[in-house]
């Protein structure tokens, strides 16, 4: 197994757990503003826009997990081109958190949540 510094891991992990936190609000958000309002023309958008930022979530969770989990299975370490990698997905992972809580936040305070 390719040994990432501990502070790589923890970055990793962290960003994991904070796109799984971000996936749960916006399915959270989701499905009050199903449950208070249905499925509307007003909020159909919104909800178009919840399942939009989940879905890049998602795409940026499964994305750093295969790319870790590959590194980890490299020996003796992993190839320069794969840990530009992983510091670009970190970096996209990070921007992407930062947007769905941007796009969450904003859809709450539309629908006074």
């Amino acid at each position: 197994m390719a040994k990432l510094p501990n502070e790589v891991q923890n970055t990793i992990f962290s960003l994991l757990q904070q796109l799984a936190n971000q996936i749960e609000e916006a399915s959270a958000t989701e499905w009050t503003i199903l449950e208070r309002y249905g499925e509307t023309t007003e909020t159909i958008p919104e909800l178009d826009e919840l399942q939009n930022v989940r879905e890049k979530l998602t795409e940026r969770y499964n994305g750093l997990n295969k790319l870790l989990l590959r590194i980890l299975e490299i020996q003796p370490r992993p190839p320069e081109d794969m840990v530009n990698l992983l510091v670009k997905t970190i970096e996209r992972g990070q921007a992407t958190i930062d947007s769905a809580q941007a796009s969450i936040l904003e859809v709450k305070k539309n629908w006074s949540l």
